[in-house]
């Protein structure tokens, strides 16, 4: 990001982010395979040589090839991340054997974004540290395969890949030698190599892979070595695949308990089975079945099943035929949904029943269970019924778990029986439980006499008491909301007020501490507010009572620059405690716009006129005497003066245009204080309860501003605020400010309602 970008342009490139990372609105679309189609041989070098490239060129072009694998952990998280590059267009990638992992469940994403789950391990070599992994895509920007044979010392070669973790890296270096090490040809090269860039290309000036990076030297850091390209050649021609079902060890469920079916990846940890990525089936529907015996009806079946995500949507199945056909009973949404499937694609699917439960709890463990007798289902989630319906195809079949989409969820204490338990405490002795705790005395010593009596029943008491402390915690956690949306609330107000009032009546100095407050409560405005009444008294008594202008100018560049140490924050420009005037009182650093306050309000209070003045890209101040011309000065720079022929450069290198009278205007300060806003919001793309602050704060001083008003929509979607974004949505509509693109706006719009539909 550029210092001090445009408001508008920063706009942009929020919106744009929100929309890709929160909004989702853009579809995906899939195609298949031409039937009968091929395997791809890897490219080979031929015997034409192409001219050298420029680092540049090759980082542009091989770039493209580059992908990122991410390894399971033994605990099953994404934890190990290395490189690997295409080496066929359907879908091959070379890599290290150390990166893929034995026995592990291994992901790729590629340098445009997608990520593809690895259906195959095509073949791999242990002692040479090689594998080739194939993924269920076509089409892909294949490297050319070089000669090891032909490698010379001091031959300049280039390495790419993701060290320590930062994607698609690129450093250059020479061929030191090519050793025999361990009984296989090795490249010596004098590059930096670290953790990440295992698995990378070794490339030569003309984007010929050489070798494939995989191991450093532990006594100096510009020494590693790079597997030779020839020894994957033999693997790449005769291939031994291994698909994804048999590869996994880590994990791995017992295939006489569970067979997964269409595909996603489940796995075993701890007495859960977990589940990620995207099915084969339609919707992106995977079940995982029970291999034991189902007996006759009737028969009930129940799991507990907590989504990472409620838009998601996962639960149990019954009545499967072991391929498309199935029921399922299932959350989605904070919605319970009975459905049946009669066949591979949406004409075949039914929804028997969907309806919202008071029952459910949103992102806790939740006990699904379905009761079958002859040709009627009863489900219920935590012991509370939710529908009972007949139906004729109901009949027979396995039992088991099912999800859809790209829902990741986890599920335990699956059971089958005639007749199952309840799954919860019956209400009274949950209360006698409770009460026990409660009536307790707050005494150490008599701990273990309550851990006794409570040992007596286990699974109860510690049932309720869990739950106990998760309904405490989600109370807990309400409040802090609540007194965080009450807090920013009244700030908000106070600052809209602070503003209200006639130019030369309003506290620029205040209202700037107002929007340090919004984000941290603590901030003593009448504390800052005295503190720099007591500067501006000591700077006034510094100056005789007859001091020209130009003396009092010069006194108060000496007083804040060089006799208190105010100074413009270049090493640390991002952080945001330089938008915070409390900050930059204590710190003495600051960005342009909020040292241009502090200069602002010191200068009115010894009797100088100084404005405001927000040059695109850099905010500066203009002295107006009472005689003889303005003049600009740049605060961030110890209060240097700025001639108009600067000012020109300086809009020619932020704005690549022309400065237009506009931009001298004399900024408002509503203006100034809209622009620390932003500057806020440029530095919290990433925090969009943060975002939302700031938006609310800007929208309560520029009401009719479209595009605050459609990029606070989009934060309000991703924040599931859906009253919120969908007012918003209604203001662009009937209002159709200039500069919003209203397809977007109609698009949200009917998303919203398309929620709103399915609650």
């Amino acid at each position: 990001m550029k210092r001090g970008n445009e408001p508008m342009q920063m706009m942009r490139a929020i919106a744009g982010a929100a929309l890709l990372a929160g909004f989702g609105l853009a579809g995906t679309f899939y195609g298949q395979d031409d039937a009968g189609s091929q395997p791809q041989a890897p490219n080979v070098v031929g015997t034409v040589s192409a001219p050298d490239a420029s680092i540049e060129e090759l980082t542009a072009r091989i770039g493209k090839s580059i992908v990122t694998i991410t390894s399971a952990s033994r605990d099953g998280s994404r934890d190990n991340v290395g490189t690997g590059f295409i080496i066929s267009p359907d879908g091959l990638i070379a890599t290290n054997f150390h990166v893929a992992g034995e026995g592990r469940a291994v992901r790729v994403q590629l340098a445009d974004g997608r990520g593809f789950d690895v259906a195959a391990v095509e073949a791999f070599h242990r002692q040479h540290d090689l594998a080739i992994l194939r993924i269920d895509a076509k089409d892909l920007p294949a490297l050319e395969l070089g000669d090891t044979d032909l490698v010379k010392q001091g031959q300049r070669v280039v390495a790419l890949g993701n060290p320590a973790g930062l994607r698609h890296s690129v450093v250059s270096g020479v061929v030191s030698a090519v050793r025999e090490m361990d009984g296989r040809p090795m490249i010596q090269v004098a590059i930096p190599i670290e953790p990440g860039n295992s698995g990378g290309p070794l490339v030569d000036l003309q984007g010929r892979v050489l070798g494939i990076l995989t191991m450093k030297s532990l006594v100096t850091p510009n020494l590693g070595f790079a597997v030779s390209i020839n020894l994957l050649k033999p693997l790449a021609e005769n291939p031994h695949p291994i698909p994804m079902t048999r590869w996994l060890t880590i994990g791995a469920l017992d295939p006489r308990e569970w067979q997964p079916v269409l595909g996603a990846l489940w796995r075993q940890r701890a007495g859960r089975i977990t589940v990620e990525g995207q099915g084969d089936g339609f919707g992106g529907r995977a079940l995982c079945l029970w291999q034991t015996d189902v007996p006759e009806s009737p028969i009930e079946i129940a799991v507990s099943v907590q989504l990472d995500d409620e838009s998601g949507a996962a639960g149990l199945a019954f009545c499967a035929d072991g391929g498309n056909r199935h029921f399922g009973f299932y959350p989605t949404d904070g919605h319970l949904r009975l459905t049946r499937f009669d066949g591979p694609d949406l004409l075949s699917w039914t929804i028997l029943h969907d309806q919202a439960s008071r029952h459910y709890r949103d992102g806790e463990w939740n006990t699904l269970r379905v009761r079958l007798e002859e040709g009627k289902v009863t489900c219920f989630v935590n012991d509370q019924q939710v529908v009972e319906m007949a139906d004729d195809k109901l009949t027979g079949g396995k039992v088991g778990l099912v999800k859809f989409r790209n829902t990741n969820a986890q599920f335990k204490n699956f059971s089958l029986g005639k007749e199952l338990p309840a799954s919860s405490v019956e209400p009274a002795d949950a209360q006698r439980i409770i009460k026990l705790v409660d009536e307790a005395p707050d005494d150490a010593a008599r701990d273990a006499q309550l851990i006794a009596t409570l040992a007596t029943e286990p699974d109860r008491a510690t049932r309720v008491l869990r739950e106990r402390a998760d309904q405490l915690d989600r109370q807990a956690e309400r409040l802090r909301e609540l007194a965080r949306a009450a807090h920013e609330h009244r700030v908000v107000e106070q600052l809209a007020a602070a503003l209200a009032g006639e130019e030369q009546q309003i506290d620029l100095f205040r209202a700037g501490l107002l929007v340090a407050r919004l984000d941290n409560e603590d901030v003593d405005v009448e504390s800052y507010v005295r503190e720099l009444e007591r500067m501006s008294g000591e700077l006034a008594a510094a100056l005789p009572a007859d001091a020209s202008e130009q003396a009092r100018l010069d006194a108060l560049r000496k007083y804040l620059f060089e006799e208190n140490g105010f100074h413009g924050s270049r090493g640390d420009y991002y952080h945001r405690a330089n938008s915070y005037l409390n900050e930059v009182l204590d710190d003495r650093e600051g960005l342009p716009i909020t040292l241009s306050v502090v200069y602002i309000e010191l200068a009115r209070r010894i009797g100088l006129t100084i404005e405001g003045v927000g040059l695109p890209g850099h905010f500066v101040v203009r002295h107006v005497p009472a005689e003889g011309e303005p003049q600009l000065i740049d605060v961030f720079d110890a209060a240097t003066p700025v001639s108009l022929e600067e000012a020109r450069q300086r809009v020619r290198i932020a704005a690549d245009r022309a400065l237009l009278d506009s931009d001298l205007r004399a900024a408002t300060k509503r203006d100034i204080v809209i622009r620390m806003l932003q500057n806020l919001l440029s530095v919290s793309t990433a925090n969009t309860p943060a975002m939302h602050r700031y938006l609310n704060a800007v929208l309560a001083l520029d009401p009719d501003n479209g595009h605050y008003r459609w990029l606070r929509a989009i934060v309000r979607y991703r924040l599931e605020d859906r009253a919120g974004a969908t007012q918003d949505v209604a203001w662009l509509m009937e209002h159709k400010p200039e500069g919003v693109d209203l397809l977007r706006v109609l698009e949200m719009q009917r998303a919203l309602g398309q929620a709103d539909g399915e609650e």
